[in-house]
């Protein structure tokens, strides 16, 4: 096998061992235990303790691309202490993510790589707020949530379209707006988000599991915090649509106008310790709590000890909290590989976590984040030629990048040859956000498939002697 093959088989493996590190159940079964008919979190009670005795319905509701096996890891866990008749609810999947759960329906709302509201994901989620409504204290309400449940939990308010939501959407994101900007608006613009999904619940308690697709695992942006009230949201994204242009060009008319309405306006159960520690409880007299299951840095460390156990020396680098420019991320990774393949005496490697941003041009191609990352990396390194032990990739850890089937990119000496002998130009596929057909030719995408989890991006370099 040659060196570029084995630095990719190992890329591989490293990856695959992140993406393992956060599958829902598993995770669930790590954190969630229960004691004497008690449901406990890291073996210590929940304040005040959780009895599942004399419970009414375990009432299961949710989206995102992981909460079909976070509520299948949620059964699983309560499955000695509730009987099956007692479990009820929706949760709200992209197509493919559907499973059988017994009382708990999966339903498929979305199509793959499409992370945009549809008409089945409105209902869905109507759906899910009625059957809320309809608990009484004596029930156990659960929420799964993870990313990509922004989608798959939508509830436009009155007067705002779906087609603006979604035309906002595309414009803000076509723009280079982050996830935190996009979700402002998301949340402003819904009935569900911001707090919503908890306000509508008539149960006593609600456990909101997280699993956390956003840097620095913040409570309102995951998903646009459903169970999470937040402070006046309509003052910031209004600016933010004015800023990115959106309200000059005439995209969303209606939800501007309801904005504007909205300013001043603010969710009294919002408070700072409820957004510091997502305990609340509703106007309804819901107690609320969160649980964290897993976050971008699980998959980092998980990746960072399969490296090491490959004989990498290893330097882990923990998301930051500002999002990177695609390209940017690209170039730099190039540069220091470039650094560890020019000067390593022992196998070394770079794992980070994070989520970067893409600026779509006018009359832009096909990509996404972790392809326009690779294929800028690409770029950076093609004057001095690609040592053949060197390795960078980008992978999304749901296994969807952009609006293509990929999950991300990789770069090896063999990826760099064939887009030499093809004569491609990879500048300007960077500069058109084109990097999807040219990784396809020259061999160099991640596809992996829906994952069923997602914990945003992993990036690897590896370099050898």
């Amino acid at each position: 096998m040659s060196a570029a093959a084995m630095a990719r088989s190992r890329a591989a493996a490293i990856v695959e061992a992140a993406i393992a590190a956060v599958q829902p159940e598993r995770l669930v079964a790590r954190r969630l235990t229960t004691v004497a008919g008690e449901l406990r979190r890291d073996g210590v009670p929940f304040e005040p303790p959780l009895s599942l005795a004399g419970r009414g319905t375990v009432t299961v509701v949710g989206g995102g691309k992981a909460a079909a096996g976070m509520a299948a890891g949620l059964l699983a866990a309560l499955a000695n202490d509730v009987a099956a008749e007692r479990f009820h609810g929706l949760v709200s999947v992209p197509q493919g993510s559907g499973r059988r759960l017994g009382g708990v329906e999966v339903r498929e709302t979305r199509p793959v790589a499409l992370n945009l509201p549809t008409p089945e994901s409105v209902r869905a989620t109507r759906d899910m707020l009625s059957l809320l409504a309809s608990l009484r204290p004596s029930d156990l309400a659960c929420a799964v949530v993870s990313g990509g449940g922004s989608a798959l939990l939508a509830a436009p308010r009155d007067g705002v379209p779906l087609e603006e939501k979604v035309a906002v959407t595309r414009f803000l994101a076509a723009a280079g707006a982050g996830i935190r900007e996009l979700n402002t608006v998301r949340r402003a613009a819904s009935d569900v988000k911001g707090g919503g999904l908890a306000r509508a619940c008539g149960a006593g308690r609600l456990i909101v599991l997280v699993l956390a697709d956003v840097v620095g695992d913040p409570l309102d942006a995951i998903a646009s915090g459903p169970c999470l009230p937040v402070p006046d949201d309509a003052a910031e994204a209004i600016a933010l649509l004015e800023r990115s242009g959106a309200v000059a060009a005439g995209v969303a008319p209606r939800l501007a106008a309801t904005l504007r309405q909205d300013i001043g306006r603010r969710d009294p159960g919002c408070t700072v310790s409820a957004a510091a520690t997502g305990r609340w409880i509703t106007p309804r007299g819901c107690r609320v709590e969160h649980v964290v299951l897993g976050t971008n840095a699980t998959a980092v460390d998980a990746a960072a000890a399969a490296a090491r156990q490959l004989g990498y020396a290893v330097d882990v680098r923990h998301a930051a909290v500002a999002a990177e420019d695609a390209a940017a991320v690209g170039r730099r990774l190039a540069r220091e590989g470039l650094a560890l393949a020019a000067s390593a005496a022992v196998p070394r490697a770079i794992v980070e976590g994070g989520e970067a941003v893409v600026r779509l041009p006018a009359g832009h191609g096909l990509g996404g984040r972790n392809q326009q990352t690779v294929a800028a990396a690409l770029a950076e390194a093609a004057a001095g030629g690609w040592p053949a032990g060197l390795v960078v990739a980008s992978v999304g850890t749901d296994g969807e990048d952009g609006p293509t089937a990929a999950a991300g990119g990789i770069a090896d000496a063999e990826v760099a040859a064939r887009i030499g002998s093809l004569g491609l130009d990879v500048a300007a596929a960077v500069a058109r956000c084109d990097a999807h057909p040219l990784l396809a030719s020259a061999g160099g995408l991640v596809v992996t498939g829906p994952t069923g989890t997602n914990v945003a991006d992993l990036r690897l370099v590896l370099a050898g002697p």
